[in-house]
């Protein structure tokens, strides 16, 4: 019998309040809004191992997966109860849920679920909903970054497997991950959205090179991987040869609704009112209303993110709400990291040492970082255009 939505959250805020301690707004002499983090290896590291091990706890207590099925380690329960746990779990002092983390249990878990073989499934799905192993994405390229389909890392029949030549970037967390999910090209003679085959590949496998990149904030989460004769067996193909394309897209879909909503990046509506009272700018009828709009948008990509679970657990693979939340979430980053540029004004430009000023440049110029990251505003709006809208295609 399913509990009903107020007693599990009665049930689940009886186990954050045992097992965490609560989230306070008030001390913020050194806040961090930084988009883009500056961590050394091994902080970031610690950070991930952190997180898994709390998804990890979360599942084992049926507060990790819970819109998935007792076979997957759920409850199966609604995305009403997963709404009512992750508004608990944000009062509460838990551990960062690192990019790394997401992909896996957000984005890699579903897509193989959705397009993966019973074996796979049985395989995957429920230590990546644990994060109790870790998987990237293989998808851009340096000459491929949005435009997923130009892609060029090949994949080419070896025998009873595959051998794979070529290179990606911007591969989050690459160097932290047991496994990544590959897009290569496997076919030359068809429209190259056909020609696409799809891959779960063992980072340790011989032939792959990670290479971290240095991001001008100093952090390297993301990465370049290079592969040299990489030799997959086929039972690593995830969908049929040549479904590439359509596990790209899966898994791009799920990609949006996290981005709309889930990650935790830089400031947010809350930060921007504690900053606007600190001021004594609170009450400007100025302020109040830039404020709101922060905070509608905010509730927008919430309940995109709602909507998107509910499709989830109805078995809809996403579609273009997806791009439109992703846009949504996106341009209210740059309007949070404007507003706070406006409270400011020149006390942003310089570390002064006074508190919550200085600080918030790092969202100022991480913020248009996701304007290009799971898919540039320009391909959400031409994905909405001609998929949702059924407009004329862009000239090609």
């Amino acid at each position: 019998m399913t509990i009903d939505v107020q007693a599990f959250a009665e049930k689940s805020e009886a186990w954050l309040a045992e097992n965490l301690e609560p989230r306070t707004n008030t001390a913020m002499s050194d806040p961090n809004y930084a988009i883009f983090h500056n961590r050394s290896h091994d902080e970031e590291r610690e950070l991930i191992q952190a997180a898994a091990q709390w998804q990890g706890r979360r599942v084992d207590a049926g507060f990790g997966a819970i819109t998935w099925a007792p076979e997957w380690g759920g409850p199966g329960l609604t995305a009403s109860h997963e709404r009512a746990y992750v508004g608990l779990e944000r009062q509460y002092d838990a551990p960062e849920r690192h990019e790394t983390i997401l992909v896996t249990v957000e984005l890699v878990a579903p897509t193989i679920h959705a397009m993966g073989s019973p074996e796979q499934k049985k395989t995957f799905v429920e230590p990546f909903l644990r994060a109790d192993e870790l998987c990237c994405q293989l998808f851009s390229e340096p000459g491929a970054g949005s435009d997923l389909a130009g892609l060029s890392t090949k994949a080419v029949k070896s025998g009873g497997g595959w051998r794979v030549n070529g290179q990606k970037v911007w591969s989050s967390g690459a160097q932290f991950s047991k496994w990544g999910l590959l897009i290569a090209r496997t076919d030359t003679t068809v429209p190259k959205h056909r020609g696409m085959t799809a891959f779960m590949m063992p980072m340790d496998a011989p032939g792959v090179d990670i290479r971290p990149i240095r991001q001008m904030s100093g952090g390297s989460t993301f990465n370049e991987v290079f592969l040299a004769d990489v030799e997959l067996p086929d039972s690593s193909r995830l969908g049929d040869e040549g479904d590439g394309w359509t596990v790209a897209l899966t898994t791009l879909g799920f990609e949006r609704s996290s981005s709309a909503g889930i990650v935790s990046a830089g400031g947010n509506g809350t930060d921007l009112i504690r900053l606007a009272k600190s001021l004594g700018i609170s009450d400007d009828p100025l302020v109040r209303q830039q404020l709101a709009e922060v905070v509608v948008y905010e509730q927008a990509s919430a309940l995109m993110v709602a909507r998107y679970a509910e499709r989830e657990l109805a078995g809809a693979v996403p579609g273009v709400e997806g791009s439109i939340g992703k846009l949504v979430w996106t341009q209210n980053l740059k309007r949070i990291g404007d507003t706070a540029a406006t409270f400011l004004g020149p006390r942003i430009l310089a570390d002064t040492g006074a508190p919550d000023t200085f600080a918030w440049t790092e969202h100022l110029l991480g913020a248009p970082g996701y304007r290009i990251a799971g898919g540039s505003d320009e391909i959400q709006r031409n994905i909405i255009g001609e998929r949702g809208l059924g407009l004329p295609r862009e000239p090609r």
